[in-house]
């Protein structure tokens, strides 16, 4: 999988590209994430990514040009790419959502800044807009390494167990079980005895009970959901 970022803020982004389960994919040549800042793609000897909104009103809105030459050199080089501009009015990123674009071959992430992009930059290109939820941030870098995390996770090969994935909150219509480790008692506190019993039949209708009193305490709507994956 090629992933692309456009951001303005590169240096900032790479050192956790670098590690963990995204250092761990991109080093076993699973998945190759590039960082493109599309200030190099401005027209101007200022290198002038924004200016004030017409009409008017606070803040500055990004340019259509330097992004729309940036995925466009991109695109010429590569291939097309499935487009995801991290937006507050995008649909919230789900993972159904995740799996769906774990299948693709190639992502390009636009990380906007200030207040917002030019809607012709929208309308231009077709882009699958997303969100994390209702909040506000300085701009889409954070957001954009939530959901590049997401997707390579689901790349097969990238985390150590296969079924890893498969186990996790979200992924049955549900939160995922409590878990202990050693020591077996902890400031009083045991673990439950049923984990320790070798009894594999036992251990998972436990944690499937678990789960299920789990998400009806803390997300009752998952349970009401429809659990499909979005395409």
């Amino acid at each position: 999988m090629q992933i692309a970022l456009l951001t303005l803020f590169p240096e900032a982004l790479e050192p956790y590209l670098r590690a963990s389960i995204l250092g761990v994919a991109q080093e076993k040549g699973l998945v190759r994430v590039q960082t493109v800042d599309f200030r190099d793609f401005t027209r101007d000897r200022h290198r002038t990514v924004d200016d004030r909104p017409y009409g008017g009103g606070p803040g500055m809105v990004l340019k259509p040009e330097p992004v729309f030459d940036c995925v466009e050199w991109l695109e010429r080089e590569h291939g097309p790419y499935r487009k995801i501009l991290l937006t507050p009015d995008g649909e919230r990123f789900r993972q159904p959502k995740a799996h769906a674009l774990a299948k693709e071959e190639r992502l390009l992430f636009l990380a906007g800044r200030y207040e917002g992009f030019d809607e012709r930059l929208r309308s231009e290109l077709a882009w699958d807009e997303v969100s994390l939820g209702d909040f506000v941030l300085s701009g889409g870098e954070l957001a954009a390494l939530c959901v590049i995390e997401a997707i390579a996770r689901l790349v097969p090969g990238v985390l150590g167990h296969h079924e890893s994935a498969l186990r996790e909150s979200f992924e049955q219509g549900s939160l995922d079980h409590p878990h202990y480790t050693r020591p077996p008692t902890w400031r009083g506190r045991n673990v439950p005895d049923v984990l320790k019993s070798g009894d594999h039949a036992a251990i998972e209708r436990w944690r499937a009970n678990e789960a299920h009193q789990r998400t009806r305490a803390r997300r009752p709507d998952l349970l009401q959901e429809p659990q499909t994956k979005t395409a």
